[in-house]
C-alpha cells in the first residue's frame, strides 16, 4: 500500500472537516427543521445536543481515524477484532445513501443557479412551483446529479492535499463571506425582526417535549456535523499526532453552528418579509428553491444578484460536503482493495450515480432517503461510537489524546461525557426518532 496521504496545515483540517459540516444540512435542512420545530426550542435543543453529546463523539471518530491510519471501513476492526466490521460497513453504507440523493440536491441547486443568472427569477409563487417542478423532475435532474458527482469526484481524484485540502482552503472562507454579506443585507429588510423573533427567537416550551422536534434536533446536530457516518474517521486517518483533536473538534463545530445561525438569519428575513411563512412550512424543499426565489424575484435587480450569491455559496458548501462524502468509499475501496485513487473514485461515483436514480426521479423516495440515511443512521453511528471508545478500547481514546498532549481535565471530562452522558441521550434520540418516523409515515 501507497504512504498515507496527510494534510499540509492544521487549518486545511479544520477547513476541510468545517467544510464537510458546512453543507445543505445548514442552508436548507436548519431553516425548515427550526420552521417546523417550534424555532427557539428548537435552537436550544440543537445547541445543546452538540455541546453535550455531539463533540465527545465528534473527537472519537476523530481519534479512531488517526490512532488507526485506517478508513472507515477498516478502522473499527483494526482496532477491536473482526465482530466490529459491521460497525465499519454502517461507515461506508451511510455516506453512499446520503451521497446518493444529496447529489440529485445539489443538481437543483445547480440549476436553480444556472436559471438566476441567465432567466432570471420568478415573479410570484405560481412561477417557482412551476419552476420547482421543472427542475426535479426530467432529463435535468440526472444531467444535475451527474454533474455535481463528476465536479465532486475531480475533487478527490486529486488527492488529500491536491483537492480536497485545496478546495476547502478556497471555498470555506468564500462561503463564508458570501453568508455575512447575505445576512448584513437581510438585516435591511422590512421582515427582519419579525423573522428573527418568529423563527429563531419565539420560545413554546411544549415543543421540547414534541417528538418530531427532538428528532429534527437529533438530525440537524449529527447530519450537520456529519458525525456517525465515517466522514471524521477518514479525514482523520490523514492527520499526524500534533493535532489536538479536542481544539479541531471544537473549531469545527462552533464553524458549522455559526454556518446554520448565518443562514437562517438570512432565510427567515426574506421568508417574513415577501409574506412566505406557509410555504417554508409546508415543504421541506419549500425553503430554499420556492420561497427564496420567489421573495427575491420581487426586488429586480438587487434580488437576481442576491439569488445569484445565494445559491453559489450553497453549491460551493454542497461540494464541500460532497467530497466527503466520497472519500469514505473512496478511501474504504483503496485501503480494502488495493487500488489507486482514480480507479476507486471512478467506480464509487458510478455506484452513487446508479444509487441516486430513485431519488431523482421519485421525492418521496428522496424524503425517505434523507430520513433514513441522513437521520437515524447517523444517529445509530454516534451512538455506536460512544459505546466502542468509550467502552470496548477506552485505552485508545486516552493514549492517543494523551499522545498530542491535550490537557488532562479536558480528557477527563470528554471521556466521562462519552461514557455516561452519550450513550444514554442518543439511545434516547434513536428511539425517538424512529418512533415519529413510523408514525409520521404510517399517518
Amino acid at each position: 500500500m501507497a504512504l498515507r496521504e496527510q494534510w499540509r496545515s492544521r487549518w486545511g483540517f479544520v477547513l476541510a472537516a468545517a467544510g464537510s459540516a458546512v453543507g445543505l444540512g445548514n442552508l436548507w435542512g436548519f431553516a425548515y427543521r427550526a420552521s417546523e420545530g417550534g424555532g427557539a426550542a428548537f435552537l436550544l435543543l440543537y445547541i445543546l445536543i452538540v455541546l453535550v453529546v455531539c463533540l465527545p463523539v465528534l473527537v472519537s471518530e476523530m481519534v479512531l481515524g488517526r490512532s488507526t491510519g485506517s478508513s472507515p471501513l477498516l478502522a473499527p476492526v483494526n482496532a477491536a477484532g473482526p465482530r466490529w466490521s459491521p460497525m465499519g460497513w454502517l461507515f461506508v453504507i451511510a455516506p453512499l445513501g446520503i451521497g446518493s440523493y444529496y447529489a440529485v440536491l445539489m443538481g437543483w441547486t445547480l440549476d436553480t443557479l444556472i436559471h438566476s443568472i441567465f432567466f432570471g427569477l420568478p415573479s410570484n409563487l405560481s412561477e417557482a412551483e412551476t419552476f420547482f417542478g421543472s427542475i426535479s423532475s426530467g432529463s435535468s435532474v440526472l444531467l444535475g446529479q451527474l454533474i455535481s458527482l463528476l465536479l465532486t469526484a475531480i475533487v478527490v481524484s486529486a488527492g488529500v492535499r491536491g483537492g480536497i485540502e485545496r478546495l476547502s482552503r478556497l471555498g470555506v472562507p468564500i462561503l463564508f463571506g458570501l453568508l455575512l454579506i447575505l445576512a448584513l443585507w437581510a438585516a435591511t429588510l422590512s421582515g427582519t425582526w419579525e423573522g428573527y423573533r418568529t423563527f429563531l427567537l419565539k420560545l413554546d416550551a411544549s415543543q421540547f417535549f414534541n417528538p418530531s422536534t427532538i428528532r429534527n434536533a437529533f438530525t440537524q446536530a449529527f447530519f450537520s456535523l456529519s458525525l456517525g457516518i465515517g466522514i471524521m474517521v477518514a479525514y482523520s486517518s490523514y492527520l499526524d499526532k500534533k493535532n489536538q483533536l479536542p481544539k479541531e473538534a471544537v473549531s469545527v463545530a462552533s464553524i458549522d453552528t455559526a454556518v446554520g445561525l448565518l443562514a437562517g438569519m438570512i432565510t427567515f428575513p426574506i421568508v417574513m418579509s415577501f409574506g412566505l411563512k406557509e410555504v417554508i412550512s409546508g415543504s421541506t424543499v419549500g425553503t430554499l428553491f420556492i420561497s427564496l426565489p420567489t421573495g427575491l424575484g420581487t426586488l429586480g435587480l438587487t434580488g437576481r444578484v442576491v439569488a445569484i450569491l445565494f445559491f453559489a455559496l450553497a453549491y460551493i458548501a454542497a461540494i464541500t460536503s460532497s467530497i466527503s462524502l466520497l472519500e469514505v468509499p473512496v478511501s474504504s475501496i483503496m485501503d480494502r482493495l488495493g487500488w489507486g485513487r482514480s480507479k476507486a473514485v471512478f467506480v464509487s461515483t458510478g455506484l452513487l450515480f446508479v444509487l441516486g436514480i430513485p431519488s431523482a426521479l421519485n421525492l418521496d423516495v428522496l424524503g425517505k432517503m434523507d430520513s433514513i440515511f441522513g437521520g437515524v443512521l447517523l444517529i445509530l453511528g454516534g451512538f455506536l461510537l460512544s459505546i466502542f471508545l468509550g467502552w470496548v478500547v477506552p485505552n485508545r481514546f486516552d493514549e492517543d489524546l494523551a499522545g498530542c498532549n491535550s490537557n488532562h481535565r479536558v480528557r477527563r471530562y470528554l471521556k466521562f461525557m462519552l461514557r455516561w452522558v452519550s450513550p444514554p441521550v442518543i439511545a434516547f434520540g434513536l428511539i425517538v426518532s424512529v418512533v415519529d418516523l413510523f408514525q409520521n409515515w404510517s399517518s
